[in-house]
């Protein structure tokens, strides 16, 4: 390695490490972020030849030029993609569509109720993100448990059963996404092999975590409203939900038939569900479409959390600025001849340290690290046994500590869980369910042969 190289990685790390102490530093990962990508690029350009054998006297500028705007072709497809989904929940969300979730989970039950929670948080977080999902539950538990010290079980169990709901759908975690734009997993590849060591994952800490709940809920008294405020009527709430949700679960299925990137499909998506709430809105009486400004796509646009899209940019194109240089292909080749080419314990691995630091980088490194050749077929090709466990391990292993995801930081905020209450009580029936699922995915590899 290059002393250039070892600046630029020493660059990377060192940004690294303040993302992952933001709360002590208080300063957003996504400054962070952007100054890694910015430092990274830049002192690649003070000897770009030695990287890029083309780049050869006046032709220096263009070829980083290509090569820049080439990864940031890539990065855009997957923040058009998170751009447009968290638009559409957010248009779900603030007309009332949720309210008919809110309204199947009702139940006296503490066990039944914690089912509930467990099943409808795993299939909203495959259709949602696990960010998003997080929110909705926690407002609709707030809705359903009074108690406290019975609704932070209720909410670690939001955590676990979104990352493991996130993990095996194409458009559900952040880093399942990434994968699948990349194209290194299909749609039907990763449902069809990660569907089952995802519920293991969610079915055996949930069952863990019955034996805390005993006996029936005191239910809150009603406060005169929804859980979001809608002038539009019932079946309107119904409508926008069921176009919405469906309209994500309909992206996949557009991208096979068309054969364009998911984003597309998102944005068709938003386009009609932005259609048809703008009828809705357009048929109110004049006295309540002042109240509904804000609700507006027009207006949600404005208020999408710029923050984490930049965060994202930044990290993707630093970790672009390593791949090129060849430093994370350096770094597989060392990894599996420590490892010696086992992916269930490279895999296995990152999944780990995903609950320490953010899983967004960890992904896009090891995409970096490892080339695909669809031709040759094995572990590494599309929908190989390395991509498949990294999917999963990438989003079920996040709910190891609270701060592993961002589900369980925004769960942590809502419901003041502390840390340390979680790592004694949660922390070792996450990593069961972890392990429980690795191995669910080897039996399906090895003895059902999958």
């Amino acid at each position: 390695m290059t002393s250039l190289s070892m600046l630029i990685v020493a660059v990377f790390v060192i940004g690294y490490f303040f993302i992952a102490i933001e709360s002590v530093t208080k300063v957003n990962k996504a400054a962070i972020a952007l100054l890694m990508f910015v430092g990274c690029w830049t002192i690649f350009m003070c000897d770009p030849s030695q990287y890029l054998s083309a780049a050869i006297g006046d032709k220096i500028p263009s070829v980083v030029n290509e090569a820049i705007e080439h990864h940031l072709g890539s990065t855009a497809t997957t923040l058009f993609f998170l751009m447009g989904a968290m638009t559409i929940v957010e248009l779900v969300d603030q007309n009332g569509g949720f309210n008919f979730v809110r309204d199947t989970l009702k139940t006296k039950s503490k066990k039944a109720l914690l089912w509930r929670i467990a099943f409808m948080t795993f299939i909203l977080s495959a259709i949602l993100d696990n960010l998003t999902t997080s929110i909705v539950m926690i407002m609709i538990l707030r809705k359903l448990v009074s108690e406290h010290k019975d609704r932070v079980i209720y909410a670690a169990l939001v955590v676990i059963a979104a990352n493991s709901g996130g993990a095996f759908s194409p458009i559900g975690d952040v880093t399942t996404i990434m994968l699948w734009n990349k194209g290194v997993v299909t749609a039907l590849g990763v449902i069809k092999e990660i569907i089952v060591p995802s519920i293991v994952s969610m079915v055996i800490p949930a069952y863990i975590l019955s034996f805390s709940l005993k006996g029936e809920l005191a239910l809150p008294q009603e406060q005169g409203g929804e859980l979001t405020s809608s002038e539009f009527t019932a079946i309107q709430r119904k409508t926008v939900f069921f176009l919405g949700v469906g309209g994500l679960i309909f992206v996949p299925i557009f991208k096979s038939i068309t054969h364009l990137p998911p984003f597309v499909g998102i944005l068709l998506v938003l386009g009609l569900l932005w259609t048809v709430t703008e009828l809705f809105y357009s048929h109110l009486p004049k006295s309540a479409k002042k109240s509904t400004m804000q609700k507006r796509v027009s207006n949600m646009l404005s208020r999408i959390d710029m923050s984490t899209i930049l965060f994202f940019l930044g990290i993707l194109m630093a970790v672009a600025c390593l791949e090129t240089i060849g430093v994370l292909t350096q770094l597989g080749n060392g990894l599996n001849v420590v490892f010696e080419g086992n992916h269930y314990l490279v895999t296995g691995i990152i999944g780990v340290l995903s609950s320490i630091v953010d899983n967004v980088p960890l992904v896009a490194g090891c995409m970096g690290m490892y080339p695909v050749d669809p031709s040759i077929g094995g572990d590494m090709s599309v929908d190989g046994i390395f991509w498949q466990l990294l999917a999963y391990c990438a989003g079920v292993g996040g709910s190891m500590l609270i701060i592993g995801s961002a589900a369980g930081v925004v769960v942590m905020g809502l419901e003041k869980i502390t840390f340390g209450w979680y790592m004694k009580k949660v922390s070792w029936i996450a990593f069961v369910g972890y392990l429980a699922g690795i191995i669910a995915y080897w039996v399906e590899k090895s003895v059902i042969g999958l």
